[in-house]
């Protein structure tokens, strides 16, 4: 018995015709009969497939049903669906009810479907592929007054989407959708060890109060000068480099379990100061004997050892000085492409450029268009951004010198578009400029408060779209710029 909708095969010469896009109708009439047969089989498809990618407008229509019929833990068989196509004009047309007996008796073992599946997800990536270039090409030809970087960009944008989610935007979802991604979010939080929705810090009291890096994020880490927020940025991409462990997917791909692969891009600092910062951190060894080399043998077999355990580590870092936001996000899409990404760490935020050309634009204007932008790549690579901003000088200029959020150079935009605000402080840096003369009384006073205050520092959290805000303190090793847990019984002194 021959189907409805039969397509002939192709030969050499035909194929060269640009008369229709790459298309499989036969491939996708046997997974539909291998799923009407057997619903089961819809688990061996995994997550990429989706109706848009069938050809067949109706093929397309009929998945989609399916799919919610199969997850709902209801039966998709022929009876059962023509109740919801029998309005269906194409349905009709195709057969009606003996067009899905047709599919049905022409089924292939269900152990093929994935193969079926591969097959029309990939010509689906084709037809888009050939569309999109289509576009390309037109913007390119036509487009005068968009700059040629722009329109590289914006392509590889799109290009970069389709390879991510199989079409060239996400657009509208339905609110279930939406539902089924939070649910999911909640279970791996329930599921995962201190119960963090998002990437572990690797500092116990900064992930309860935040719940971990949440994908999507941006988070601002401010500071003045010597507080040490570079040093806190890299202690966290460490960390979360060096947890890194990941289990595959059935597509064959990598899904990371704890941990993440991590950019940094350090637009201040060289690869090989970051990586001194590193190995004092790893090794125990301070930083400035170091860099003076004055160590002796067992020191230099920490600092082997230390040198080992971090070259092991899924940490990636561009040390290219004035990148622009085009720059630095083409390579973030790149990485997450090739290897990975979990995490990405700006230091710091003005030193980037909002473009290659000219600075027309006033500074806040910049910095506003970068901080929309890294809130951008942040949603499009479904990855936690921290990006680390200096502090302007009225701190200084004030009694209590712990920030607030008017301090944030260029504020308006950084304040606005980011979804976590963060302070580093520590009180003992100003009280240790401030000693008084020795053997008066202020001077024991003031060691009795250096006493209490060395090796303690402040991270305030001025913002937090998803908790509350508060103070956590940590404790901070001067020598090797190390930030870890404080021991010490109530975890957050909140303000």
């Amino acid at each position: 018995m021959s189907l409805a909708y039969d397509l002939p095969s192709i030969g050499p010469a035909e194929a060269a015709l640009p008369a229709s896009p790459p298309h499989n109708i036969e491939a996708e009439q046997a997974l539909l009969g291998a799923l009407l047969f057997d619903n089961a089989a819809y688990e061996r498809l995994g997550d990429q497939l989706n109706a848009r990618h069938f050809y067949e407008p109706f093929h397309g229509r009929l998945y989609g049903v399916m799919e919610e019929y199969i997850r709902r833990g209801m039966l998709a068989e022929p009876i059962v669906l023509m109740e919801r196509f029998k309005a269906d004009p194409a349905f009709n047309e195709l057969g009606g009810l003996r067009y899905m007996a047709d599919l049905v008796d022409r089924a292939p073992p269900a152990a093929n479907a994935a193969d079926y599946g591969r097959v029309i997800y990939d010509l689906a990536l084709r037809r888009e592929l050939i569309r999109l270039g289509g576009e390309i090409a037109s913007e390119a030809n036509n487009d005068v007054e968009t700059a040629a970087k722009e329109q590289i960009e914006a392509a590889e944008q799109r290009l970069y989407t389709l390879a991510e989610t199989g079409a060239p935007s996400t657009g509208f979802q339905t609110f279930a959708d939406a539902l089924t991604g939070a649910v999911q979010m909640t279970a791996e939080a329930f599921s995962r060890e201190g119960g963090l929705a998002g990437v572990s810090t690797g500092l116990i009291d900064m992930d309860q109060k935040l719940g971990g890096l949440h994908p999507s994020d941006l988070l601002i880490l401010a500071g003045r000068p010597s507080m040490g927020k570079t040093a806190l940025a890299t202690n966290i991409a460490f960390s979360v480099a060096r947890s890194y462990a990941w289990e595959p997917t059935p597509t064959g791909e990598r899904k990371t379990v704890n941990g993440g692969v991590v950019a940094f891009f350090s637009l201040e600092m060289s690869a090989e100061q970051l990586a001194l910062r590193l190995l004092a951190d790893v090794s125990g060894v301070s930083s400035d004997r170091l860099r003076k080399g004055e160590i002796d043998q067992s020191e230099f077999g920490r600092v082997r050892d230390a040198a080992i355990e971090i070259g092991e580590a899924p940490l990636f870092i561009d040390a290219t000085g004035g990148l622009s936001l085009a720059k630095l996000t083409a390579r973030a899409r790149r990485l997450k492409r090739t290897s990975g990404l979990d995490l990405i760490v700006v230091d710091y935020l003005q030193l980037v450029t909002a473009s290659d050309g000219s600075r027309e634009q006033n500074r806040v204007q910049e910095v506003s268009a970068i901080t929309q932008g890294l809130k951008a790549l942040a949603k499009e690579l479904s990855v936690p951004v921290l990006a680390l901003s200096q502090l302007s000088r009225q701190v200084e200029s004030r009694e209590d010198k712990r920030p607030q959020l008017s301090d944030l150079r260029e504020s308006g935009s950084i304040e606005q578009d980011a979804d976590v605000v963060m302070f580093v402080f520590r009180e003992s840096y100003y009280l240790g400029r401030g000693e008084p003369r020795e053997g008066t009384p202020e001077h024991l006073t003031w060691q009795e408060d250096m006493d209490r205050l060395r090796g303690v520092a402040e991270v305030i959290i001025g913002k937090q779209r998803h908790g509350p805000i508060g103070t956590v303190k940590l404790s901070f090793d001067e020598d090797i710029t190390k930030f870890g847990n404080l021991a010490r019984e109530g975890r957050f002194d909140v303000r």
